[in-house]
């Protein structure tokens, strides 16, 4: 009997054509409960009333705070990074800028951040933390053959609240030594095995021992100025000699702080700000604050909230170079 039914001539099936994925397939882009948690105001509070089902979008200020932020923790690229804080003239706020700005890198990153006191005299970096140790940058000098890990050079540094280490110097000029070139290279040598930060508090003028090296091995400096005509035609000063002396680009690199140690001034902040912007690659100002008049221990929770956002874009800053490799010789 002869099959008189249709044959079915089916073909191979055909594979599915290839789904490039463009989304990141990570549970910040799959999951709609991974916003950050609120931190306060308004947003917060729907996010309580909705039982913490519903995160309200983040306003303008607070996607800039959260960039600002990022900016701060970037990687150091090089494994170390120096930052000196200078200026040409005393009581400009140069100790205070050291220690907000380590305290504000220390409190949002989760490596090491130390501060040196690389003052030739009396220098004041270590009454602005709680002291923990008798022990200054000249005691670590004498004892620096034997620091062979972290925790032999933590045994000289008193740590604030907000994680930044201080290796202070004598308080004493009838006891302190000069503190030369050499002895910074010891001390920074050391400093860089243990931590991805350093933040040089540079004695005060241009020509004293340590200055040539800390100059020599900075990756970026940050020139502290009063809001007022002698500061800032100091801080100018600054900027011609280093440009004078093989430094010009430290000085396209630097960070101006126009320092506000007065609730009120008659000087034209935008001025300043544009003429240093010219020169510079970033200009911060800091408003005046009540805690920093204190001279005492500084504490980022005791600032206003405009001072610790001010600091904040300091951090962001001085973070916006932490992922470049620098050519310098160190």
């Amino acid at each position: 009997m002869t099959d008189t039914s249709p044959h079915v001539h089916t073909s191979p099936p055909t594979p599915p054509e290839q789904f490039h994925e463009t989304v990141p397939l990570t549970a910040e882009h799959l999951l709609t409960n991974r916003r950050p948690e609120p931190a306060g105001g308004w947003r917060r509070l729907v996010w309580q009333l909705s039982g913490k089902r519903f995160i309200p979008a983040e306003s303008a200020a607070e996607l800039e705070r959260r960039t600002l932020m990022a900016q701060a923790q970037t990687p150091v690229a090089s494994g170390h990074h120096r930052i000196a804080v200078m200026s040409l003239k005393g009581g400009v706020g140069k100790t205070t800028t050291t220690v907000a700005l380590g305290n504000t890198l220390a409190s949002l990153r989760g490596d090491r951040v130390i501060a040196i006191d690389a003052n030739p005299d009396r220098g004041t970096l270590g009454i602005k933390v709680k002291s923990e140790t008798a022990a200054t940058i000249r005691t670590m000098l004498a004892e620096a053959p034997h620091i062979l890990r972290y925790a032999d050079a933590r045994a000289f540094t008193s740590q604030s609240p907000a994680r930044l280490e201080v290796l202070a110097s004598d308080t004493d000029p009838a006891v302190s030594e000069a503190f030369n070139a050499d002895d910074y290279r010891t001390v920074a040598g050391l400093i860089e095995r243990y931590y991805s930060i350093c933040i040089t508090d540079c004695g005060t003028g241009l020509l004293h021992g340590a200055m040539g090296a800390t100059l020599e091995m900075a990756d970026q400096i940050v020139l502290v100025s009063l809001v007022a005509v002698d500061g800032a035609s100091s801080a100018a000063a600054t900027l011609d000699w280093l440009t004078a002396h093989g430094h010009a680009d430290l000085v396209r690199n630097a960070i101006v702080v126009l320092n506000a140690v007065e609730p009120k001034s008659d000087v034209d902040l935008d001025l300043l700000e544009r003429h240093f912007t010219s020169r510079c690659r970033a200009v911060i100002r800091i408003p005046y604050d009540p805690h920093l008049k204190e001279g005492a221990e500084v504490d980022l929770v005791r600032l206003r909230p405009t001072t610790r956002g001010a600091y904040l874009r300091l951090a962001a800053a001085a973070g916006q170079t932490f992922g470049q490799r620098p050519d310098r010789g160190h």
